[in-house]
């Protein structure tokens, strides 16, 4: 549930629950911009428990984040307090118009540089997203808008922006769509899923009141060499076979639709539209962890499954009808 703290200037700041690991309160600031500019300030003691985190989440899928430092926004210009102010005059106004819920979150921002994290600081994110700012869960930073898109200087330094946002009352917005703005009046934001989202869709119109950049986060990968799609997976060790050949096996077995589906899912994945293990979750829903098991092994093992290519012909027939 959202809860108003009150801070040194007699504002009110929305924040949930699910956010308090980090501290409601106005951290102190080392004096100088650090290795940040446009209003960004060395973090205090906030900072640890943003850092700790996001370490923990990366480690959980498998990767060890080095943090090189992390910035606070001062909110220091005129223009960047009223951005300020202007966050939590709409927070008041979602609060009371969805029943005292203004569901405000903290999200990730993948940046392309610390050019971009400046700017964004001093003018704000713009409208130049047509179809709304798309951002990642605070336990999601891997997901397709942070880690994945932001940008690697010559370092090997990425940069990312924890902001809060106010999300209000949501409505399902599926990945790759065109829609630009909410379907009714009844609906503030946007997510991919109603129970677990991993992806946040601040409309063009209410960016730059909806969503007010925190945490400026850099960081390296050197688990990592160079700069890494992330979003290709490496190679696992447990038994694999190429995805076009499981595909080509697929075809001979599952009807056509299935099939498609497949293709679909995949492709979604190359372009980063979801993430590996939910391809794989998705691929095991339609082909089944039995067949998919004797496919693999069979690959390995250099053979084709002829009793499940049976099988599975006489179920399709029987789909398709």
């Amino acid at each position: 549930m959202d809860r108003p703290i009150r801070d040194s200037s007699d504002t009110y700041t929305y924040v949930s629950d699910e956010e308090s690991v980090v501290s409601d309160c106005e951290s102190g600031v080392s004096g100088g911009e650090g290795p940040f500019s446009g209003g960004f300030v060395p973090a205090g003691d906030d900072g640890h428990h943003v850092q700790a985190r996001f370490v923990r989440t990366l480690a959980s899928n498998g990767l060890r984040p080095e943090v090189v430092a992390i910035g606070k926004n001062a909110h220091s210009s005129v223009m960047a307090r009223a951005r300020a102010q202007s966050f939590q005059v709409f927070a008041r106004a979602v609060t009371e118009l969805r029943d005292g819920h203004a569901n405000v979150r903290f999200a990730w921002y993948g940046a392309s540089g610390k050019d971009e994290i400046a700017d964004i600081a001093q003018h704000g994110f713009g409208h130049a997203h047509c179809n709304g700012l798309r951002l990642s869960p605070l336990d999601c930073p891997l997901e397709r808008h942070a880690v994945k898109s932001s940008g690697v200087d010559g370092d090997g330094v990425r940069y990312l922006l924890l902001c809060s946002v106010i999300l209000g009352k949501t409505e399902v917005v599926p990945r790759g769509s065109n829609q630009c703005r909410s379907s009714s009046e009844e609906y503030d934001s946007g997510v991919d899923d109603l129970l677990a989202p991993k992806e946040y869709v601040i409309w063009c119109n209410r960016i730059n009141t909806h969503v007010l950049p925190e945490y400026v986060l850099s960081f390296t990968l050197p688990s990592l060499k160079g700069n890494v799609n992330i979003g290709k997976p490496l190679r696992p060790s447990s038994p694999w076979m190429p995805f076009p050949a499981l595909v080509s096996v697929l075809s001979k077995i599952l009807p056509p639709a299935q099939v498609a589906i497949i293709v679909k899912i995949r492709k979604d994945y190359t372009e980063l539209r979801i993430s590996r293990y939910e391809m794989i979750q998705r691929v095991r829903n339609i082909a089944g962890d039995k067949l998919l098991i004797s496919i693999i092994k069979s690959f390995r093992a250099k053979k084709t499954p002829a009793s499940f290519k049976a099988n599975k012909g006489k179920e399709g027939q029987g789909d398709s009808q």
